[in-house]
């Protein structure tokens, strides 16, 4: 194991899952407590309209000074229900029974509850009853509550088993899925852990499903593809320093001990020093460049961003370099549409830094006779910058790699530069959200960035 683990009691997933259930349980209890009003209330109702609905059919049977039916009504009534499920009473007005099962004596008119100590009545069995006068004579028709409340318990009990139900239902399903997320977070700890044990080439596995999990661990996983381009390119940096800044250390060395050599003769040493001057400057321009590199990729000059006119920045990099061009034999034209302005947001200095160098680049490799191109197109949304030669070109396989710092292809070994003038092209496009590409032209190279566009400021 790479790392410590949380328990599932303990993890968070599981946490939530508990929570999510206890808030479903309790608004299931709720709910269900609810319906069970409600269905007491109903079922309240319905034995009121059935107690209601037999008295008025015993009523019925009455006529004035003949109670002979009426009595014999109640007597059937009361002879039919012998499980005391209903029972009735029929008394005259000075309270003596004529009929039924009791003599409700005490019993107000209308409904009302009352408990009946009935032979084969259990003790404390509740009556709902309904009372009125019929004639001279008091009916009461009594009906047990034994039955709503046997449905009441039913339902109680099923509500009751549900409830254990579904919450062992939660738990055991946020187990599953706690689990499952207690995975996919273990997995992405024990990824970190093999990062920071310096296994850069570990990445988070991702399940597919487009989930907040799977977001994250893509955007953690771009984040570390970063760093291990990052940290490449430190190794490769310290490399390529240790290895093309030895030579002109060694030649400055040599130089330095040639003068040495000759102040022991008592002879000039005026051309040795002007020698390891010039290798001096060329080994802190080196380092200078590398600097302002680093500078550029940490964002700093993000904060002098302002909108710039793109083919001003063209035209103004075109003007300073055609003499130099005519100078080296060769020509720089400059393509822009008239009166057309693209803008985008970016700092100037950079800007024009990144096209001299683009162009010195080709004024340094290209032949006598070589035609250069500066030009700049717009879309719909993007500012497009090209700088066009006939020269050899780069071949495909090093495209990508002239990029990197100190990089220099075998054939520009001879020719000055320290190999960052296309590193910080690079940065500077990474900086204003540029992609850069090179095409080949055969013969020649295109090289183009393409730049976010930005609306043309307010007049």
């Amino acid at each position: 194991m790479n790392g410590p683990r949380a328990s599932l009691l303990r993890s968070t997933p599981f946490r939530l899952a508990l929570t999510f259930a206890f808030l479903f349980l309790l608004a299931f209890i709720l709910s269900g407590a609810i319906v069970y009003q409600l269905m007491s209330a109903e079922l309240a109702k319905q034995l009121d309209r059935s107690i209601k609905e037999t008295y008025a059919l015993i009523a019925a049977t009455y006529a004035e000074s003949d109670e002979e039916d009426l009595v014999a009504t109640v007597r059937d009534h009361a002879q039919f229900s012998q499980d005391s499920d209903q029972i009735f009473s029929l008394t005259d007005h000075s309270g003596n029974r004529l009929a039924g099962d009791f003599a409700a004596t005490d019993l107000p008119d209308g409904f009302s509850m009352f408990t009946a100590a009935l032979p084969g009545v259990p003790p404390g069995t509740e009556y709902r009853a309904y009372s009125g006068r019929v004639g001279d004579n008091n009916l009461t028709v009594a009906f047990s509550l034994s039955e709503t409340e046997e449905l009441e318990t039913i339902i109680l009990m099923s509500f009751g088993w549900a409830t254990l139900f579904i919450t062992g239902l939660a738990i055991a399903g946020g187990a599953v899925l706690a689990s499952r997320v207690q995975r996919r977070l273990d997995a992405i700890a024990d990824t970190m852990v093999e990062v920071s044990h310096g296994r850069l080439g570990a990445r988070i596995p991702l399940i597919g499903n487009g989930d907040d999990i799977d977001a994250v661990s893509g955007q953690v996983n771009a984040a570390l593809e970063r760093l291990s381009a990052l940290v490449d390119g430190m190794r490769e940096v310290s490399a390529n320093i240790a290895h093309d800044l030895k030579t002109p250390l060694n030649r400055l060395q040599m130089i330095l001990e040639s003068a040495a050599d000759k102040t022991a003769a008592g002879k000039d040493v005026s051309g040795e020093l002007t020698d390891a001057r010039a290798e001096s400057l060329q080994i802190n321009e080196t380092f200078d460049a590398l600097l302002r590199i680093a500078q550029i990729e940490a964002g700093a000059r993000k904060a002098r961003f302002v909108d710039v006119d793109v083919g001003h920045v063209v035209e103004t990099i075109g003007e300073v370099y055609a003499d130099v061009a005519e100078d080296d034999g060769k020509s720089l034209s400059t393509k822009l549409i008239p009166g057309t302005k693209w803008y985008i947001h970016g700092d100037r200095d950079l800007l024009m830094q990144m096209l001299a160098n683009l162009v010195e680049n080709a004024l340094r490799h290209c032949p006598p006779g070589t035609t250069i191109e500066l030009a700049a197109t717009g879309q719909v949304d993007r500012v497009v910058v090209h700088v066009r030669d006939n020269g050899p070109g780069i071949p495909a396989e090093e495209r990508e790699k002239v990029f990197r710092r100190l990089y220099r292809l075998d054939s520009s070994r001879t020719t000055p530069g320290s190999g960052l003038g296309l590193s910080l092209v690079k940065a500077v496009a990474d900086l204003h959200g540029a992609t850069i590409s090179l095409e080949d032209r055969n013969p020649g190279l295109d090289v183009i960035v393409s730049f976010p566009a930005v609306k043309p400021p307010s007049p």
